[in-house]
């Protein structure tokens, strides 16, 4: 009898086992969701296998699907036009998830570095958004869905992605993409239907960390990088289920207060008695990449400094420059200063330590720097860091050279894993091949790939800046990436619009590297079904990251408005078209003139004229009869003249209608 019923019991557990769905969906998935109208739009999921998944739509659309031996499936609900909000009923035999607030519109994914990533609330003080605070105040509209998907670096494809559908209002908007905002708000305006913008940007990414390993091995690109990192893939694996078994802070999705007040168990690093004799050191300023690789995340700097006794009982002040991104500092484990908002990385810290806390002899500075993405640390010039009388700062300690440091906390996408740093964990721990966010196909594994099985109507694109200094390979992987989203997609030719780079002066050199990749960006648009918003007269020449985004996200929604909407209009600027040489003069002719060449402020700059012997010089220049006479002294036979081929190069040529020429040589 006691078998029996022990038999019984273990028969029932399996069976409960068996019968328990597990049903999953994907973040992308979820309430405020906004889907692609007229269309099979994907809804998709996990569930234990061999499980039958229910899918049922409030505008009368269904369909049934059965989980694979991987858990996964997914169900294609016709859409009707656009409209809402709708529900989502998914059910497995034991869970029922209602899906609320569902829209149908146009769906639009924004990728590229940072000025697709830069917020709407912009990151001040040094890079602002022109129209923030007024967009910000005016951003309650509902029609309007936002997704921001979150960071995260992959050596393989992965399905899944955090970030949270959410509707427009001005505690969204935000932290939300500027440029990708600004395009989803024109195009809302002049169509009158729902508009969901899925964002997936990192700042200082090059296209190929966008591009998936197989097309870049395909075109014979970065194709020793693709081998390391596959051959690579074990190491990752363990090294994330190592992470994996850490203490997990997930952060908020958006905010300013997203960084704010972090713990990573380590409360006791700053004070004084803390022992950290068997931390490492490393040289400072600096960025600490160049020492411990590749790293996100959270680490604590302390050094010993010795006071003299003039400064003993006296308000300090301790000025560290500039720290990529953030910091909590602390003087003998009190807290004397804090910069936790995200866009301050260029920003001195200088923090006033009162007369209390000093004494003369030991002292000690502890600071938790918190890097978010790309290099970081406290990497000013060398003056820069020093500890100064507060009322006579010629009185000071110089800060440079060796600090103690110990990593406590590694970001990977949207969490924070927990070190034990008792145990140097950081230093002890095999690490596999440090990936990037420039590591070629890491983006896209990351970033790219989860947002496939979502239908969109097409994408936006601000990226180039990264790649500057590489224009014949952008040429090539530009196009390549295109066509890799469009195939990976499955949506033949879906609409892709981009940004042509603005002006910027790189390396405070006004050389001509970056003409070149204009001129590749340029040369994408033999692929169906793209378009360039160029900006060469919406620039900030010493900021990478120019405030005019308004400007941008509309000339990329008129391309699509007229291309893809029936909206007709004037969306691209005038375009060289040929040349004829008239004595000591040329004469250019342009296509898309509208209704008349203008030159800014009466004076055309930035053209320049070349003889046989191909070395170009400044020209004048001027408009006759909607043509463009350029002329130079110094060359007496020209042969060809280019426009707006600097780094630095702004627009001074225009139609009537107000869009700047494009910039150009003659061949």
């Amino acid at each position: 009898m006691k078998l029996t019923a022990l038999f019984l019991t273990l028969f029932l557990t399996l069976v409960s086992c068996q019968s328990r769905s597990d049903l999953k969906l994907p973040s992308l998935v979820s309430d405020n969701m906004l889907l692609q109208q007229k269309t099979n739009a994907k809804i998709w999921g996990k569930a234990n296998p061999g499980h039958k998944i229910n899918v049922s739509a409030s505008w009368n659309s269904s369909g049934q699907a059965v989980a694979g031996k991987d858990g996964k499936w997914s169900v294609a609900l016709a859409t009707p036009e656009a409209g809402g909000p709708y529900t989502i009923t998914v059910s497995g035999n034991d869970t029922t998830i209602i899906v609320k607030n569902v829209l149908i519109g146009e769906v639009w994914f924004c990728s590229g570095q940072s000025n697709m990533e830069m917020p709407v609330a912009g990151w001040p003080p040094a890079d602002t958004i022109m129209h923030s605070a007024g967009t910000i105040a005016s951003a309650s509209i509902p029609d309007i869905r936002i997704f921001n998907v979150q960071k995260k670096i992959s050596g393989v494809p992965l399905d899944e992605c955090n970030g949270t559908w959410e509707v427009s209002s001005p505690a969204t908007v935000q932290q939300f993409s500027a440029t990708a905002y600004f395009f989803g708000r024109k195009l809302h305006e002049e169509l009158h239907i729902p508009i969901g913008l899925i964002e997936s940007a990192w700042g200082g990414t090059p296209s190929e960390s966008w591009t998936s390993a197989e097309t870049l091995e395909k075109a014979g690109e970065f194709v020793s990088n693709i081998k390391a990192i596959k051959e690579s893939a074990p190491l990752q694996t363990e090294y994330e289920s190592w992470l994996n078994a850490h203490k997990q802070i997930e952060l908020k999705p958006s905010g300013t207060d997203q960084w704010k007040d972090l713990s990573f168990d380590d409360e006791n690093v700053s004070l004084p008695d803390f022992v950290d004799k068997d931390w490492p050191a490393m040289a400072l300023p600096g960025q600490f990449e160049s020492v411990i690789g590749e790293f996100d995340g959270a680490i604590w700097f302390r050094k010993t400094i010795d006071i003299p006794k003039e400064m003993n009982g006296k308000d300090l002040l301790l000025s560290l420059g500039p720290i990529d991104d953030m910091d909590r500092t602390f003087f003998n484990g009190k807290l004397v200063g804090a910069t936790e908002n995200s866009g301050l990385w260029q920003v001195d810290r200088n923090y006033e330590i009162p007369a209390t806390l000093v004494k003369s002899g030991s002292n000690i500075i502890s600071v938790r720097v918190l890097d978010t993405q790309g290099g970081g640390g406290i990497y000013g010039a060398p003056e820069k860091m020093k500890l100064s009388m507060k009322n006579d700062v010629r009185v000071s300690i110089p800060l440079k050279g060796d600090w103690k440091y110990q990593p406590v906390a590694e970001l990977k996408g949207n969490k924070f894993y927990v070190y034990d740093f008792s145990k140097n964990e950081f230093q002890t721990k095999k690490r596999p091949l440090n990936l990037g966010p420039g590591t070629p196909s890491v983006l896209y594994n990351g970033m790219v790939s989860p947002v496939l099985p979502y239908q969109i109507k097409g994408a936006i694109w601000y990226q180039g800046e990264a790649n500057v200094g590489r224009a014949d390979q952008y040429a090539r992987i530009f196009p390549a990436m295109i066509r890799n989203w469009r195939e990976a997609w499955g949506i033949k030719d879906f609409p892709f619009y981009f940004v042509q780079i603005a002006p910027y002066i790189y390396s405070g050199v006004d050389s001509t590297e970056s003409a070149f990749l204009r001129e590749a960006q340029e040369s994408t648009l033999n692929l169906a079904k793209t378009g360039m918003a160029v900006t060469l007269d919406i620039a900030t020449v010493k900021n990478i990251h120019p405030p005019f985004k308004k400007e941008v996200g509309e000339r990329l929604a008129m391309l699509a408005l007229n291309n893809d909407y029936g909206i007709k209009s004037n969306c691209a600027g005038p375009l060289y078209k040929s040349m004829s040489v008239a004595g000591s003069s040329v004469k250019l002719q342009f296509d898309n003139i509208g209704d008349g060449l203008v030159a800014k402020n009466n004076k055309l700059d930035e053209f320049e004229i070349a003889g046989k012997d191909g070395r170009f010089v400044k020209a004048a220049a001027r408009i006759v009869n909607n043509e463009v006479l350029v002329s130079s002294p110094l060359v007496k036979e020209p042969v060809s003249v280019r426009y707006c081929w600097h780094n630095g190069s702004e627009a001074s040529l225009f139609n009537k209608s107000g869009l700047p020429v494009w910039q150009f040589r003659t061949k």
